[in-house]
């Protein structure tokens, strides 16, 4: 169907007369009337009689009338969803608690009349996000990049987040009052991370994060959710977990558990933006200043970041 000839209707019917609707529209009445014609001719129906006071609605058109709006309302929708500066800003923040969703919050209460789509596509590895940007799929992603990483030409990172890890234990832990504690105190400690797939990026940390402290991170268990692993670290006097500064978790009272900064070294995870140079979306170029104005400075304290972390980010 013709929605040039589509939207002329709908102009006319508005209008009462083809004369109107041809000033409306910015062409002549001979080419309304044109149109009108060939869309009568596409529904096989009559949709004006003509009157001495312009043009009238048949009971056809008075029928087609609600379908030919509901027909350039999604021609708006359908072109909106993928011009830039009109559709969404599609950004993958890989979880919805961790850092990466806490600064595009951040980022659409300084700027609400942006439309946003927040994906979270918590199965897919770095790889997978990466091929995901490359086609267009998303605009942005949040991984950690290490340099050996083979990119698409197209494809640009910047290292926007640093995120120091905390240590998350319940009421009965020996480390539960503590103020903070050191990589060194956690020796000897289970630490319980299940769910951290094999040969993803975060699985490469935590195991350079193992061997360099001597840690006992396990990674074994089957995944009932967050909800299900705070339950099980409120009621037990040994499991720990390591979470983000600014992971969102919320639990019961009762559960009373602890979050411990981990100082001496601090343990970060560093987080780049993953984006195509060519992307048109205003948007994107708005939310790359933004997170370089909330980039972290070079930490002034001991830190620990794996050793292909250096702080120098390419972009």
């Amino acid at each position: 169907m013709d929605l040039d000839a589509v939207r002329t209707f709908v102009a006319a019917a508005d209008a009462g007369q083809f004369q109107e609707a041809a000033a409306a529209l910015s062409i002549t009445q001979q080419a309304v009337s044109k149109r009108i014609a060939a869309l009568e001719k596409d529904l096989e129906a009559r949709l004006f009689t003509r009157t001495a006071r312009g043009a009238r609605l048949t009971i056809d058109g008075q029928a087609f009338l609600p379908h030919a709006r509901e027909l350039l309302r999604a021609e708006e929708r359908a072109d909106a969803s993928v011009r830039p500066g009109r559709r969404a800003l599609r950004i993958d923040v890989v979880s919805r608690r961790i850092a990466s969703a806490v600064l595009l919050q951040d980022f659409h209460r300084m700027r609400p009349e942006i439309l946003l789509d927040v994906v979270a596509l918590l199965s897919a590895d770095v790889d997978a996000a990466v091929a995901a940007v490359e086609a267009g799929t998303i605009d942005a992603t949040f991984h950690a990049v290490a340099p050996q990483l083979h990119l698409p030409d197209a494809i640009r990172t910047a290292r926007v987040i640093d995120e120091p890890h905390q240590l998350l234990v319940g009421p009965r832990h020996a480390l539960a009052n503590a103020r903070t504690v050191t990589p060194a105190q956690l020796v000897g400690h289970r630490i319980w991370m299940p769910g951290i797939a094999a040969g993803t990026e975060v699985a490469a940390y935590f195991d350079e994060l193992a061997a360099a402290f001597g840690l006992t991170l396990d990674f074994i268990g089957p995944v009932f959710g967050n909800e299900a692993l705070l339950a099980e670290i409120a009621d037990s006097a040994e499991l720990a977990t390591l979470v983000g500064e600014r992971t969102r978790y919320l639990w019961p009272d009762s559960y009373d558990l602890r979050r411990i900064p981990v100082r001496g070294p601090a343990l970060i995870y560093p987080l780049s933006l993953i984006w195509r140079d060519d992307n048109p979306h205003p948007a994107l170029a708005e939310f790359r200043d933004y997170l370089g104005s909330r980039r972290p400075s070079p930490p002034n304290t001991e830190s620990w970041t794996p050793t292909w972390a250096q702080w120098s980010a390419r972009s």
